[in-house]
């Protein structure tokens, strides 16, 4: 090939690569959110249960509930991060998985009847503005706040664990960075230079020294075992890890060995809350 040919066939495949690079940055929100619509039940007629509407720092309007035990207040509290396809709500039927404790689900930007669109800097943002709110309710005790987040909201709560008090942190099929994870399912993308949200646990995890309750899947097509691993590893605090042999990504919680770990981690905490 003459040299101003190879010299040409390489820029079209440079402006090609830089063509397909370019389209993966501009799509990869549509590869990593995946916002819900709201759930068709309406839930502030059971009992218990209160609608919440939060403000964010940039004025868009969350929305969730919050659901308080039978017991006197005040309550220890459970916040709940869900997954990257995950619609909160319902999870409020699954309340009295958290013995003694109350729960606040909020949905993140445009999932549910959340207003406006997730990113990184927001969800992480708003989970400041969550936890802010949580402490001002005075039936919640402040002192004894359980931050937890599934899958993508894992990166979410160890970013609010690192960011405010927590008694503890559940993490379920949780990853190390979204970097590892997008090299792990994409070795031929430079995702180092494209990734826009990364949730970086692993670098705020050695920093973090209250207990942690890690909830990992055998057979978990989506977080790659390391990634999980590695996350452990890093944790400062008491941590504990439970791995269910035929679990999958989306379905640890239909194991009741799952919410057995869940419930006696929390009893723990709470005995020794009541010895301190």
């Amino acid at each position: 090939m003459p040299l101003r040919g190879f010299v040409t066939a390489i820029w079209i495949l440079l402006a090609s690569a830089a063509g397909f690079f370019g389209m993966v940055y501009l799509y990869q929100d549509r590869m990593l959110f995946f916002p819900q619509p709201a759930a068709a039940a309406q839930f502030t007629n059971l009992p218990g249960i209160e609608a919440v509407q939060i403000t964010a720092a940039d004025g868009v309007t969350l929305r969730g509930y919050l659901v308080l035990p039978s017991t006197p207040p005040p309550y220890p509290l459970v916040i709940y991060f869900g997954g990257n396809a995950e619609e909160v709500s319902p999870m409020v039927q699954l309340a009295n998985r958290f013995p003694g404790h109350a729960l606040l689900v909020m949905n993140y930007r445009g999932y549910g009847a959340s207003e406006g669109k997730p990113s990184e800097a927001a969800l992480t943002g708003d989970a400041l503005a969550i936890y802010d709110y949580a402490l001002a309710h005075s039936e919640i005790d402040g002192r004894r706040v359980v931050v937890m987040g599934r899958s993508l909201g894992s990166g979410v709560a160890v970013s609010l664990a690192a960011a405010r008090p927590a008694a503890a942190v559940i993490l379920v099929t949780p990853y190390d960075s979204m970097v590892e994870v997008a090299r792990y399912h994409y070795p031929f993308l430079p995702v180092s230079l494209l990734l826009k949200h990364r949730f970086d646990s692993v670098s705020r995890a050695p920093a973090i020294h209250v207990p942690l309750l890690m909830l990992t899947a055998g057979n978990d097509a989506v977080i790659p075992k390391a990634r999980s691993d590695v996350l452990f590893a890093a944790w400062a605090g008491p941590k504990t890890r439970l791995e269910i042999p035929g679990g999958e990504h989306n379905s640890l919680d239909a194991y009741p060995a799952y919410w057995t770990a869940i419930a006696d981690f929390l009893r723990e905490r709470s005995q020794v809350a009541a010895r301190s």
